[in-house]
């Protein structure tokens, strides 16, 4: 075998949502912080990103993450996220993913029944615990950046829906949010490919129409993601939310060729960004729970910790909790005369 790279991954999922952890192999990443060094992999190794997610060794529904050295002193370990089309600063399932595999791997040595640890993310310190028995994390908790709220009820002209009220909020990624009830659209899961199409059309609108920049770093704009949401089914739970995430670019012309696909996770900074909605409306508190489903009926478990500032924006601190789970551990080779080092997308799926 001719290998001009080998990644070593384990391969995980939080509450239904696939996060593949590259534990090995990873080119040295210039930087003096994990945003730098995520950066770089941008600039500078962005084939390992469509390597690893796209066909023939990934899928549209993956998500990938990459164990770095931290920056920060008080960090365990580092951890770089990337999509289908972006590097995204923050999310709630992928840190799971890496939590898990982290002390499941023993590359972070873990205490029963409780390990405390620091990562750091590209959207700064992630404060960790991790609830674990007989060698198994049964549940990742962690303080998220500060969520806010940047838009409220502000209409957004939509080609075919015509005008649309949407917030748009950060929950360590610009996410646009779509009340369902309003468009006519549940967000289960059968309603998949609707949604896709519709969610990306209005979040195409409202990044053109209501760009946004995050006041403590210039170089995160969006939004980038949507979250259409509905009130809840089950008692047990506060709401419920369909993520969609982009697999290739929107086309305005043809908005019904929208490429995209569902968290399968009720999507960790998705909750948060609602949380900041919901706390800016005045209808969730401090110490207050908010359970969110997502389309496979799983839960994310949000709670508002305190509130700060971000700019000049008022701000939540939320923390978030759920499981993950590994379900393999892979090697990745690319033959130098491989026809497809990065990768491609088919129509039929993409």
């Amino acid at each position: 075998m001719r290998a001009s790279r080998i990644l070593q991954a384990v391969e995980a999922h939080a509450e239904g949502e696939p996060g593949r952890v590259i534990t090995g192999g990873m080119p040295l990443l210039k930087g003096a912080s994990v945003f730098e060094k995520m950066q770089d992999m941008a600039a500078n190794h962005d084939e390992i990103r469509l390597m690893m997610l796209r066909e023939p060794r990934g899928n549209p529904g993956l998500c990938g993450n990459a164990i770095v050295a931290p920056c920060h002193p008080d960090a365990d370990a580092g951890f770089i996220i990337f999509e289908q089309t972006e590097y995204p600063p923050m999310s709630g399932s992928n840190t799971i993913c890496v939590v898990t595999v982290l002390l499941e791997t023993g590359i972070v040595q873990m205490q029963e029944p409780v390990t405390e640890l620091t990562l750091e993310a590209p959207a700064g310190l992630i404060r960790v615990r991790a609830d674990c028995r007989d060698g198994k994390v049964t549940r990742v908790t962690f303080h998220n950046v500060p969520a806010f709220a940047m838009h409220l009820d502000a209409p957004v002209e939509v080609p075919g829906l015509g005008t649309v009220e949407v917030d748009v909020a950060w929950g360590g990624m610009f996410f646009v949010l779509i009340n369902g009830e309003k468009i006519g659209l549940d967000p289960s899961a059968e309603n998949g490919a609707e949604i896709v199409r519709i969610s990306e059309a209005i979040r195409h609108a409202t990044a053109e129409q209501l760009p946004v920049v995050h006041p403590e770093n210039p170089a995160i704009t969006g939004p980038t993601i949507s979250n259409l949401w509905a009130p809840p089914l089950d008692p047990e739970t506060q709401g419920r939310g369909a993520i969609t995430i982009s697999t290739g670019p929107f086309n305005p012309e043809r908005p019904q060729d929208a490429s995209g696909i569902l968290d399968r996770s009720p999507c960790g900074t998705g909750t948060c960004a609602k949380m900041a909605v919901l706390h800016a409306r005045g209808l969730l508190g401090e110490g207050e729970d908010y359970v969110n489903a997502g389309p496979l009926g799983t839960t994310f478990t949000g709670r508002i910790l305190e509130t700060t500032t971000v700019g000049n924006y008022p701000a939540i601190v939320p923390s978030l909790s759920g499981q993950g789970w590994i379900y393999g551990l892979s090697a990745y080779s690319l033959d130098p005369s491989d026809p497809f080092p990065a990768g491609y997308t088919v129509g039929d799926m993409w």
